[in-house]
């Protein structure tokens, strides 16, 4: 391949169809039809010499030279485009850019309703998109480029991951206003659940991957004792919703207890003991640290956490 004949826009599409797997979602994040992107798909399948990309049902599954090049080149193309916006002045007003955030959905009810209002008086150009936390590995995944950005609890990551603290989020216990047999053994709200009625009860855990392994059973652990999660959810929402349904119990992050207890008729109770207390953190790929834009952005998401620090 002669370098200094390749046209070097086709990169872009390329790191676009990474990110993208389609052709039209490639072609709309570089401002490209769908005709376009697959003959710049063509030019750079001769000029590479593989087939890149294979179609797979609606996707467009890589090769593995496509895998091969994907970090090295979005990290490449990344670092061009902020020497190359370094000097400028970062204008919100101005600014045009997607941002892709990972997490759980407590953070679709209770934080991106007031980010996104932040982010549109300021920036009507920046459009948020939250990606479910069971995307996939937070440091692959920031590696790849496939996010900017992960809202989540404490990860053991590599050197080259930021992370910046945004609030803690103690352990509520939930379960449905009148729940019989709380009700029987006289356990009022607000009260602790007496150890051994809480590990023989029921209980729903928010759980991506369908573990029933979690800090709450840590800590039982450590004390010998274990609990009996009978349900697990994706979503901390529906886990709510299974609990105010019947006998469930659950150990949720008080933040999304106090914020639904009315609507979902839930009532609020404290723990057996002293659980540990997660620490939530936002967490980004350190060649973004000096990206005005990004600095910006984590700027919002620290302030539209205020009302979640309890």
């Amino acid at each position: 391949m002669n370098f200094a004949a390749f046209d070097l826009n086709l990169l872009c599409v390329f790191d676009a169809l990474l990110q993208e797997r389609s052709a039209t979602r490639a072609g709309e994040r570089v401002g490209l039809s769908q005709p376009a992107v697959s003959a710049a798909l063509s030019r750079l399948r001769h000029a590479l010499g593989d087939e890149l990309f294979v179609r797979q049902g609606n996707e467009m599954v890589p090769t593995p030279r496509a895998l091969a090049l994907a970090e090295p080149l979005h990290d490449a193309l990344v670092r061009l485009e902020q020497m190359l916006t370094a000097s400028a002045k970062f204008d919100p007003r101005a600014a045009v850019r997607d941002f892709r955030l990972l997490g759980a959905d407590f953070f679709a009810m209770l934080l991106l309703p007031l980010l996104s209002q932040r982010v549109a008086v300021a920036a009507p150009g920046i459009a948020l998109r939250l990606l479910d936390s069971a995307r996939g590995d937070v440091d692959r995944l920031l590696m790849a480029g496939e996010i900017d950005m992960a809202l989540e609890r404490p990860l053991e990551l590599a050197e080259w991951i930021s992370r910046q603290l945004l609030f803690r989020s103690p352990f509520a216990i939930i379960a449905a206003k009148g729940h019989a047999r709380l009700k029987a053994a006289k356990v009022k709200e607000g009260e602790a659940i007496p150890l051994d009625l809480f590990c023989d009860l029921p209980h729903a855990l928010r759980s991506i991957d369908g573990s029933t392994t979690s800090w709450v059973s840590d800590a039982l652990a450590e004390r010998g004792r274990k609990r009996r999660v009978v349900l697990t959810l994706a979503q901390f929402y529906s886990v709510g919703l299974a609990v105010a349904a019947g006998e469930l119990i659950a150990a949720v992050p008080v933040q999304f207890a106090s914020a639904y207890a009315q609507a979902l008729g839930l009532a609020l109770y404290e723990p057996p003991f002293p659980l540990p207390v997660p620490e939530i953190s936002l967490y980004w790929h350190k060649r973004h640290d000096e990206d005005a834009a990004h600095r910006w952005l984590r700027e919002q998401i620290v302030a539209a956490c205020e009302p979640l620090i309890v």
